[in-house]
């Protein structure tokens, strides 16, 4: 998890295929005026998440037997609880100063979550007790083995 520009795509796909499960990038589920909004700078709000994070919980449910691995920005406690009622969820936070986030936001210009968004999620960010924090300003290959080490049991 984490906001735009900090890896959740890249080190997720990295994660899933150390570990043998499916990953799954939240980014795929957002609906067109979603999609919209956000290629606008216009942050969503709750009634726009919920659905998306509905269809996220289900893809979830359908790899319950399996595991997967998600790329979501979960940004608040409630979003994880809806994401993620009646599921075992590891979550991870790909930790990345906000200058580096910036700096990789503006080489992607494609991405619908572009710069103008960074600060809305950087606030909206909150990393309570069920998250656990990975630096994710390194190598991909090297936050992907952080991810796996916490996410695998001691």
């Amino acid at each position: 998890m984490g906001v735009a520009g900090s890896g959740k795509s890249t080190i997720g796909a990295l994660v899933a295929t150390a570990l043998h499960v499916p990953f799954i990038d939240a980014d795929d589920f957002h609906d067109d005026a979603s999609i919209a909004r956000m290629r606008s700078g216009e942050p969503l709000d709750d009634d726009a998440r919920g659905p998306w994070l509905d269809r996220l919980h289900a893809q979830l449910a359908a790899h319950r037997a399996s595991g997967a691995i998600l790329a979501c920005s979960a940004l608040t406690p409630a979003s994880r609880g809806r994401l993620t009622a009646g599921l075992d969820v590891h979550f991870v936070l790909l930790d990345v100063p906000a200058a580096e986030l910036d700096r990789r936001l503006r080489h992607r210009p494609d991405h619908f979550a572009g710069p103008a968004l960074l600060p809305s999620q950087l606030t909206t960010l909150d990393a309570g007790p069920d998250v656990r924090r990975v630096d994710g300003d390194r190598p991909p290959a090297d936050v992907a083995r952080a991810v796996v080490a916490a996410v695998r049991p001691t």
